[in-house]
């Protein structure tokens, strides 16, 4: 077995399958794109899904690639167990309808096994493989493999919901009795006992079946294409090759830890107790990851994620004794160790370290804030007289106000507080039941559509003309080939004009006519087949028949619009660029006719200076009348002209460079206007958050942008109208003596409340009454509003009264209630929950003051004669 370093390993693999006639893919985004159904990427597979349900069919049926991957599921594994990350590595090498079991089989012992490769011991491997699938026991078998390390097992068939399925077969690795002290052998494999001693390195899916859930598994009908789908994962092959116990003293991860080492002054033991340092290792390249790939920390999806592995490793850094802000220093390791594959996060450092220099510096805060709740729950149990900290109120510091649990449990245990754990436990499944009933479903992918595969005719798009005569190539209906349809149908030419939805740009809408010029359908939509033909939706008057020769017509206004909108997106992805700076980068766009939407990443609110400044660079370029030039050429020439490759995107051989000035170049297979003049205006109707660290900007172009500012010019006449200001140029300062006015209006009546708030208090505070040795006012008192229940409050603060005051007023059709209290043993907030149901109402509020509102009048007396019997309970 060979000695090798992880990108050795890697390198290993890939050369391999290329050597086998794979197309190496490059590793995509963590950050999905245009897959509701994923929150990360999650395996090597998850980028490929278009290619193994057919929807497209790829340049090379053969693919290899190596993908990071993030899975969240078990967070709380990290750190614990050899072997558990969130972040991780997928080898993996794919046949889509091209070889199957046999090559894929004999390929992976190859690889394993062969001096020429990693030259693993042969009796070092065992392999685990479905019952029923005798195929992949006999190929082993002609390889070789002494049939006692062949182990069935129930469980090995992939499935998830309808689409494709089939058997796997996985190969582990023997490390030895060492890590088998009972000498318990293969049955931990056959028995799947946890064990350190037999490692899965690879597994082999079979993907042969339609699944059908319906069904029996024995019923499920063959594939129209077979395919297979492996995954090694990197990080457990790089500590069988380096001999490691765990997968965290790899050179993937040790560089970390030493990191670490140095900043806690602790020391890394791989026998002892260092969950801590691999916690840290862990979620930090996780961390830097993701946010290189555009993801940022936040309240809700991946944002939570990764808000919450930050802030358990920085609870890990503190237990080493590391008390600032660490983890962003470990940002340029983790790009050190990954930079000869994954370059981008030594390229974007200075931003990610940024991100997470502020979230945990953010984090600091909150752990003070949450210190201090926390403090007042357990004093408040102190005079309560109890000694348990209910799981409720764990569970809502952590999940309310993001305070970790451990340390909600360290400090409350200091000062003598048991811990309701099987409370938080229960909150905690709530929570998460809740979360996967909210969850999008799905994940598994579509079933093949044999006949849209199948179609394989040439059809070439016609960028330049807006009418065409053309021939039908092929006709479906219901998903069949039919050779005519007289009511419905999806159709390819062999040439059109129309436009297929992609890259965020709608499809064209428009009409087919015959040779008498008599429109024979509507075209509603155009979608690119698996095979890349346009697809075109159509709704027919008539018979279309295949063979025969129509005249192609887009709707020219339409694709105008959209095109106006579409090149727009380009110059606003460039203005982003240079007011936000390069993290600002396309997560998602969409051109429509009536707008543009373009999505980015972006960690605040945009502000309005910032939005100025993108709008009158956006307009400055269509002013200046740039010509949009668009060439077609190799990948490798259009990144030497500086093209930037769109978020998550994946391009061919031949690629379309759009270029506008020296202002912005970009790769992109839409339409676009000859002349950023055509445009004619650009204007920004809306900025907002869409997600955790992603923005949205809605704009409009040309007449659409016209016709906004003259709505806004419409509004400011017609305020200016309502203010009386003669002309539009002193609006602003009309306004503004307006508001000064307003102003000082506000303090003298909030004086004048304030001093009828006096006269009526010496009548109010005459009525002193006791209950259980403690003085009290309670009276019903007639004001405007709530302010000035709170002013009357203010003044009995001041005077030596009583020791509680109850005051309820009716206010229109609502009723409110205010307790104020001086007393330590009379809790304002208390009181206030207790008198409130008399009118149907509800409140709360601190210690010494608190307010309700309510609707019922009529249960106002009752609420004052049970002050008393309220503060004596």
């Amino acid at each position: 077995m060979k000695k090798m370093s992880s990108a050795e390993v890697r390198q290993m693999f890939l050369d391999f399958f290329k050597s086998k006639g794979h197309t190496v893919e490059p590793s995509v985004s963590l950050v999905p794109v245009n897959d509701p159904t994923l929150l990360w990427i999650n395996s090597g597979v998850a980028t490929l899904k278009k290619y193994f349900d057919g929807s497209v069919i790829p340049e090379n049926p053969r693919i290899t690639n190596a993908q990071k991957a993030i899975r969240t599921n078990d967070i709380e594994n990290v750190g614990k167990t050899a072997r558990h990350h969130t972040m991780f590595e997928m080898l993996g090498n794919f046949s889509i309808g091209d070889y199957f079991r046999d090559e894929a089989i004999e390929w992976g012992y190859e690889l394993l096994t062969s001096p020429e490769w990693f030259d693993f011991p042969k009796d070092k491997l065992y392999m685990t493989y479905y019952p029923d699938d005798t195929d992949s026991y006999n190929r082993w078998i002609e390889l070789g493999v002494d049939p006692s390390h062949l182990v069935p097992i129930e469980d090995n068939f992939w499935e998830i919901g309808a689409g494709p399925s089939g058997p796997d077969t996985e190969i582990f690795f023997d490390r030895g009795t060492k890590y088998d002290p009972e000498n318990v052998g293969v049955k931990l494999l056959a028995e799947d006992i946890e064990n350190d001693r037999y490692i899965e390195i690879w597994n082999i899916v079979l993907s042969q079946f339609n699944a059908d859930p319906s069904i029996p598994r024995s019923e499920y009908k063959e594939l129209p294409h077979k395919n297979i789908d492996t995954g090694m994962g990197l990080e457990r092959m790089v500590s069988i090759v380096q001999e490691t116990p765990t997968n965290f003293e790899t050179d993937l991860f040790m560089p970390i830890i030493r990191e670490v080492e140095a900043l806690s002054g602790k020391e890394y033991n791989p026998y002892g107790d260092n969950m801590s340092f691999k916690v840290i290792a862990d979620h930090i390249r996780s961390l830097a990851f993701a946010i290189g790939d555009g993801a940022l920390p936040g309240n809700e999806g991946r944002g939570y994620v990764l808000r919450r592995l930050l802030r358990r490793a920085v609870m890990h850094g503190r237990k080493l004794g590391i008390n600032d802000a660490f983890l962003y220093k470990l940002v340029p390791t983790v790009g050190r160790i990954m930079e000869s594959y994954y370059p981008e996060v030594s390229e974007k450092k200075d931003f990610i370290e940024k991100i997470v220099k502020r979230e945990e510096e953010t984090f600091a805060r909150t752990i003070d804030a949450g210190s201090s709740l926390l403090e007042d729950l357990l004093e408040k149990l102190k005079a309560d007289g109890k000694d348990t900290l209910s799981g409720e109120d764990i569970f809502k510091l952590y999940d309310t106000y993001g305070f970790p649990v451990e340390l909600t449990e360290e400090l409350a245990e200091d000062q003598g507080f048991q811990i309701d754990h099987e409370g938080f436990k229960a909150a905690m499944k709530e929570q998460q039941e809740r979360a996967r009933a909210s969850a999008v479903k799905g994940g598994s992918m579509g079933a093949q559509s044999e006949v849209l595969s199948s179609l394989t005719d040439t059809s070439v798009f016609n960028y330049d003309k807006s009418t065409l005569e053309s021939e039908v190539i092929a006709i479906v209906r219901d998903d069949e080939r039919v050779k005519s349809t007289n009511d419905y149908g999806q159709v390819i030419f062999a040439e059109t004009p129309f436009y297929a939805e992609m890259g965020g740009q709608v499809a064209d809408y428009g009409v087919i006519k015959d040779g008498e010029g008599q429109v024979v359908a509507n075209v509603v939509d155009v979608q690119r087949a698996p095979n890349g033909q346009h697809l075109h939706t159509l709704e027919l008057a008539s018979e279309l028949v295949e063979g025969q020769k129509y005249t192609l017509e887009i709707d020219t206004k339409r694709r105008n619009s959209v095109t106006k909108n579409h090149t727009a997106t380009h110059i606003l992805h460039a203005a982003l660029h240079e007011v936000l700076g390069n993290h600002a980068v396309q997560a998602g766009s969409l051109n429509e006719v009536e707008f543009l939407r373009f999505d980015f990443t972006h960690f605040s609110a945009v502000t309005p200076e910032e939005l100025e400044r993108i709008e009158t660079l956006v307009n400055k370029e269509i002013w200046n009348a740039i010509d949009v030039n668009t060439i077609e050429t190799d990948v490798e020439t259009a990144k030497g002209m500086g093209a930037m490759a769109l978020f998550g995107e994946k391009y061919g051989k031949e690629v379309r460079v759009v270029t506008i000035g020296d202002f912005s170049v970009e790769l992109c297979g839409g339409t676009h206007v000859g002349n950023t003049s055509e445009i004619g205006l650009f204007k920004i109707v809306k900025e907002e958050g869409i997600g955790s660290g992603t923005r949205r900007i809605l704009a409009v172009t040309g007449q659409k942008a016209y016709e906004t500012f003259k709505d806004q010019e419409k509004i400011l006449n017609e305020i200016s109208s309502q203010v009386k200001a003669p002309q539009l140029s002193v609006l602003v300062d009309k306004v503004t003596n307006l508001q000064s006015e307003l102003k000082q209006a506000q303090k003298e009546n909030e004086s004048l409340s304030a001093k009828l708030a006096t006269s009526q208090s010496e009548e109010i505070f005459k009525n002193v009454k006791e209950a259980n040795g403690v003085s009290y006012i309670a009276e019903q008192v007639s004001v405007k509003d709530a302010g000035a229940l709170r002013n009357l409050a203010d003044v009995w603060k001041q005077k030596d009264a009583s020791q509680v005051l109850v005051l309820v007023a009716a206010i229109g059709d609502k009723v409110n209630l205010l307790v104020s209290s001086k007393d330590k043993d009379i809790k304002a907030g208390d009181l206030v929950k207790a008198l409130a149901p008399f009118i149907d109402g509800r409140g709360g509020g601190k210690p010494d003051m608190a307010m309700a509102g309510g609707t019922n009048a009529a249960g106002i007396s009752e609420l004052l004669e049970k002050v008393g019997q309220t503060i004596e309970q």
